[in-house]
Formats: C-alpha cells, structure tokens, sequence
C-alpha cells in the first residue's frame, strides 16, 4: 500500500523545482511517500501530515527518525476533514506549496474542494490512484472479464473514473494523469 518507488522518485523530483517548503499529505500510511517528501524539502520545510491510523505511522516511523527528517512532520491523528476545516477557518488559507492525497477514493471530490482552498495559486495537488489498476480505462462490458476482483474495487473504479472527470473538466485547475505507480494526477491551481 506504499507508492511505488518510481513515483517516490518522481514527487521528490517535482518537490525539489518547485522550491516547495510547505506541504501536506492525507493519508500516511507507514510514510514512505512522506519520508520521500521529508527528505525533498529543505532543511526548515514543514508537511502536515493527516492519518487516523498512528500505528501504521509509528511502523515507519523509525525510518524517518534515521534519516534526520522527523522535525518536519506534523502528524496529525485525525479525521482528515477535521483538520482541513480547522486550517480553513485558520489563518493557514492558501499557503501550502503542494498536497499529497492518498486517501478513501470515495471522498476525493470532498477533498478536492477543501485542498483547494488550501494550496497557494500555482501549487500543486497531486492526487494518487488515479488509474486504479488500469481499470478506469475498461468499459463496462470488459469489467466482466475481472468479476473476480471485490466489490469495493469496482465500486472505487467508479468513484475514481468520476473524480478523473470531474478534474479534466475544473477550469480551476490545469492538470495531468501520469501512468506512473497507479495513477497519479497532478493538478496546478490557476486561480
């Protein structure tokens, strides 16, 4: 359930010509994609970092504590829509550089519409899973030939197929599907 370590690459790439030093990502996990982060950002850098799961943080957590990065996370146990509506009604509108969602498929349009008013004009919203197993690109009749997948992949293929076209169709963004890992969709906020 980690990004894969091409994507990892990349994030960190992108992290490091956009001179990002403050970021955020929803839904952790055991942090490889924010020991990545982590170690993009420069040494004063700061990721608020959303999960309600801290034992799956604390399995990687030693990791990040190796690499000398711990000092600029703040993770944050919690509901994710908790915390974005208190940075919200904050003075925290609108200054962040980029976020990472990788969170429930299903609440992506929700997280969309709070992470836009969060990241600063020009940042960048990268949201992961975005091709879902190469399934978004099935047309209903073809998803048979995979009925042995559970229901809950076919019920975020949908979900995610929607989210996907929401996106290419927001004139507030500019935004790009990469095939890389699973999916992962880029989006610029123009305005």
């Amino acid at each position: 359930m980690n990004v894969p370590v091409d994507e990892a690459q990349f994030l960190s790439m992108l992290l490091k010509i956009m001179n990002a030093k403050k970021t955020m990502e929803i839904g952790v996990f055991t942090g490889y994609s924010l020991l990545a982060t982590a170690l993009a950002l420069p040494d004063d850098g700061q990721i608020t970092a959303i999960d309600l799961d801290i034992e799956a943080y604390e399995t990687g957590l030693p990791f990040i504590q190796k690499a000398g990065v711990e000092h600029k996370i703040n993770f944050i146990q919690s509901d994710a829509f908790v915390v974005l509506n208190d940075l919200i009604n904050g003075e925290e509108k609108s200054s962040f550089d980029f976020i990472f969602v990788d969170a429930q498929k299903e609440d992506y349009m929700k997280f969309h519409e709070k992470v836009m008013e969060l990241v600063k004009i020009g940042g960048i919203i990268a949201y992961d899973n975005t091709l879902w197993l190469g399934l978004v690109a099935y047309k209903q009749d073809e998803c048979e030939k995979h009925s042995k997948m559970p229901e809950s992949v076919w019920r975020n293929r949908d979900y995610v197929i929607q989210f996907n076209s929401f996106l290419a169709s927001n004139p507030q963004i500019e935004s790009s599907l990469l095939s890389i890992g699973d999916g992962l969709t880029l989006c610029r906020r123009l305005y």
